[in-house]
Parts: C-alpha cells; sequence; structure tokens
C-alpha cells in the first residue's frame, strides 16, 4: 500500500468516528472476555510471559534519535538482561548482550555515549564496536586466547522507520515485515527517523498487564481523567485496527464534527491530531501517543516480581529546540506527560495490584466495548500456548 492508499484508509477511519461521536456509539467486540485474576499476580504465569515472549519476539528497544550518529551507544537493561547498542562508523547498528567474555562484567555502565570501542572496567578487555574482541590486557601473561570465539554475545537486532527492534534470545530471529503488516509504514510515513529525541523518564508501577491495559481503552477518560483528557477526548468512543497482534487505536475529539467539516473529505486521513488522535501499540510492551508539541512512547517491562513493572516514558518532537526557552518548555510537557501517567493511571494501577491480589474475584472480565484489551491478550494468550498452527486472533 503507498502513502496514498494509506492517507485514504486513515481517513476511512477519521469518518468512522466522526460517526461514534455523532451516534455516540464506539468499536464493538462480539462479546465479552474473562481474564483470571491469577494472570495478573502468578509467578509461574509472569516468568512463562517473559521466556516466551519478551524473550523471543522482536522489542523496540531504541530510536534512531537516540543514537543517530557513528560511535553512538546505548546500554540499558531489558527484562533484567544488560543489552547495549552499538553503531558502527558505516552506520550499521547492532545489539548484544553487555557482559565481558572474560568474567561477565559489563562492557558499558548504563547510559548513552560515543566511542570507538568498549573497554571492560574489571581487566580491561576491549572490544570493537561491531562485538569483536579487540585486546587482551597484558595478554603475554594471560594464556593463549582464540580473539574471533571471544566476542560479545550479539542479539537479533534491526532498525527500521526510525527504531531499533532487537531480540533478546541470541540463537533467535525475526522477520519485522511478516511481525508488523504493513504498520511500520505509519512510522515512515511521519519521518520518524529524523526526529529528535528530548529524553526519558521512568516510572514504577502494578504488573506490567495491569499497567498496559490502561493504554488500550477509552472507557475510563470521563471519570479518572475529568480534567486532563476528558475535555479533549469523549468516553468509550473508540476505534481499533489490528496488524497482526499490534494496534492503531482511534480516539476521536469532542470537536471532530467542527475540526473536519471546512476539511475536504480526501484530506480527512492528515488530520491526525486535529479532529482525532492515535495511540500506536506495538505488541507486546509499547504505547506511542504522537501530538504536535510533543509525543509520549511508554515501553513497558515486567519488573522483578509479578507486581511490579518499570515504564521507561520516552520523548520526542520532530524538530529539535532553538532557544534554552524551547528546551524547557519541551521539558516541561514531558514532566506534565509523566505526572499524569503516574498520579492518574499507575497509582490506581497499584490498587488494582491488591484488589486482585486479595482474591476478591477470580476473573476481571472486559466489555465489548474494550476490544483492544480482549485483542492484547488474545495474542498473549497464542504465544504462550506455543502452537503456531492455531489460528491468529483478529480484529
Amino acid at each position: 500500500m503507498d502513502r496514498a492508499a494509506r492517507i485514504g484508509q486513515l481517513g476511512d477511519v477519521a469518518e468512522v468516528m466522526l460517526g461514534y461521536v455523532e451516534n455516540k456509539t464506539t468499536f464493538q467486540g462480539e462479546g465479552t472476555l474473562k481474564v483470571p485474576s491469577a494472570s495478573y499476580c502468578d509467578e509461574e504465569i509472569y516468568k512463562k510471559e517473559i521466556d516466551l515472549v519478551f524473550k523471543k519476539l522482536p522489542l523496540m528497544l531504541a530510536f534512531t534519535a537516540e543514537m543517530p550518529n557513528p560511535g553512538d551507544y546505548k546500554a540499558m537493561e531489558a527484562v533484567g538482561l544488560p543489552v547495549l547498542i552499538t553503531r558502527d562508523k558505516d552506520g550499521t547498528v547492532r545489539a548484544f548482550l553487555n557482559v565481558c567474555s572474560h568474567r561477565g562484567a559489563p562492557v558499558a555502565e548504563e547510559g548513552y555515549g560515543n566511542c570507538p570501542r568498549f573497554t571492560c572496567k574489571y581487566h580491561a578487555w576491549t572490544f570493537g564496536r561491531d562485538g569483536k574482541l579487540i585486546g587482551i590486557s597484558e595478554r603475554q601473561t594471560f594464556g593463549d586466547v582464540d580473539k574471533s570465539e571471544r566476542g560479545l554475545r550479539q542479539l537479533p537486532c534491526e532498525e527500521r522507520a526510525g527504531m531499533i527492534f532487537v531480540s533478546l534470545d541470541p540463537e533467535g530471529s525475526f522477520d519485522l515485515d511478516d511481525y508488523f503488516r504493513g504498520y511500520l509504514a505509519d512510522f515512515e510515513d511521519m519521518n520518524f527517523k529524523d526526529w529528535h529525541y528530548v529524553g526519558n523518564r521512568t516510572i514504577h508501577g502494578a504488573n506490567w498487564k495491569i499497567a498496559f491495559d490502561g493504554y488500550l481503552e477509552g472507557y475510563h477518560f470521563q471519570s479518572l481523567h475529568p480534567e486532563t483528557i476528558f475535555p479533549r477526548t469523549p468516553s468509550n468512543t473508540t476505534h481499533y485496527e489490528g496488524f497482526g497482534p499490534s494496534m492503531r487505536i482511534g480516539f476521536p475529539q469532542h470537536e471532530i464534527k467542527n475540526l473536519l467539516k471546512d476539511v475536504s473529505r480526501d484530506e480527512w486521513g492528515t488530520r491526525e491530531n486535529y479532529g482525532y488522535d492515535f495511540v500506536r501499540i506495538l505488541f507486546p510492551n509499547v504505547s506511542i501517543f504522537v501530538a504536535p508539541e510533543i509525543t509520549q512512547v511508554a515501553q513497558l517491562f515486567p519488573g522483578p516480581t509479578p507486581d511490579k513493572n518499570r515504564t521507561v516514558l520516552n520523548y520526542l518532537c520532530r524538530e529539535a529546540p532553538k532557544t534554552p526557552e524551547e528546551e524547557e518548555n519541551l521539558q516541561g510537557m514531558a514532566n506534565f506527560f509523566r505526572d499524569v501517567t503516574y498520579e492518574e493511571d499507575y497509582v490506581i494501577g497499584m490498587e488494582i495490584q491488591k484488589g486482585l491480589e486479595s482474591g476478591a474475584h477470580k476473573e476481571l472480565i472486559f466489555g465489548k466495548n474494550e476490544r483492544g484489551n480482549q485483542y492484547f491478550h488474545e495474542w498473549l494468550n497464542w504465544y504462550m500456548a506455543e502452537d503456531p498452527s492455531a489460528p491468529e486472533p483478529r480484529m
């Protein structure tokens, strides 16, 4: 599908959302879905999610904008594993386990930098940006080592549409075209690779699925966000599209009719943020809200125990700030988004965690109007079942 066809498709979605607002309706699934409360609390389920989902599927771990230059790197933790992402002098991006092949220490401190090589602080073994072992300190006293066999352990990695995807399984592989079913074209159309990285904030909350469920529906906007989201976006008025296990969620604005009435129908697909908004979900753990001034990208990771998650809130914008005042404004907006996400969504999530652990109810129920939540849990169960012959969930 070319860009014009994609704009036409978005225009069709805008028309559907306009109908939702005018008729006070929303996207509907076929029925309700029950999910066991244990899904959010059980140690074995938690471990299985990490092993079969987070350590197998391609995870979006970095942005082109975070490390745009040759020699740039990002060292981070993902699901308890130390990961090092590098950009070589020819622009190639690679990912490794950030673990020295001598005695297991990290070769780069967590964070960002730019360097031609990585030196382990324990015994000063040195590795190139391509992960190859290039130096052993005091080698004459160490003994024979085949350097070609002692490089950093490489991870499957691919850079697409301004994002860097990594599998945490060194023996794994992935096909992004098959996995995203054309969805990455959204980000290519936005020239996401050329955006400016503002920074990130980290927050902590309940089980990762409790937190993620909150990103997947607008049923709660009026009751939970009466002063922040609801003035712009009506409650329980949501559209869903599936791209494999990922989703594009449409949220019409109260004023969608007025904002589109003087715009040619052919241009409705170009009016994101001016009549309607999208939250883009990258399965299993990323939520992206694009706004004109600043964009929030939430990466949710399971915490050290089933009842905890670690969420990294990343902030990007289309152009780098030109003045200190513009930079200060961007940082202020990032703090505002962080505070709303934590104080209005994550705090109640921790209360939900206590409620589920109390045993009050054996299961939760997602309504027909919460089809995004249903779809997410259906795909999660599909991967957990380890049966590729089983039918895939359909939106």
